[in-house]
């Protein structure tokens, strides 16, 4: 018996990339000014194919899924170089996502909070 939903385990995911995701910015935004440090950053793409897999109705379709597994993939952007010293941090982009995955995560979490609250409100008889 699963207690809670397939949504819940996308919001976990979720929250899983987004602190990931906080922590290679972070990673990056302090090593701005070391030589030869190149940018890490992370994929949110097989935690989406996760939450979005499609029924197979023949055998010989291709699985979204198949070979992968849940969560997300760190990589380092290679090949590029912004300063002298041969270090690829853009301090502005990395700003700007900086902002834009703590709104992302700030919206996982008032999502997460709310599906709580509906599980509380049920517990409790659904009055208030």
């Amino acid at each position: 018996m699963q207690l809670f939903n397939n949504t819940f385990n996308v919001l976990e995911n979720s929250l899983n990339y987004a602190t990931a995701k906080n922590r290679a910015i972070s990673n990056n935004i302090s090593n701005v000014d070391t030589p030869g440090y190149k940018s890490k950053d992370v994929s949110f793409g097989n935690v989406l194919n996760g939450a979005l897999e499609a029924e197979r109705t023949n055998a010989r379709h291709l699985s979204f899924t198949e070979g992968q597994k849940a969560g997300y993939h760190k990589f380092e952007r290679s090949g590029t170089t912004y300063n002298h010293n041969g270090n690829n941090v853009d301090i502005d982009k990395e700003m700007t996502e900086l902002a834009n995955n703590q709104i992302y995560y700030q919206a996982l979490v008032d999502r997460m909070s709310g599906k709580f609250r509906s599980l509380e409100n049920v517990i409790k008889g659904g009055g208030a």
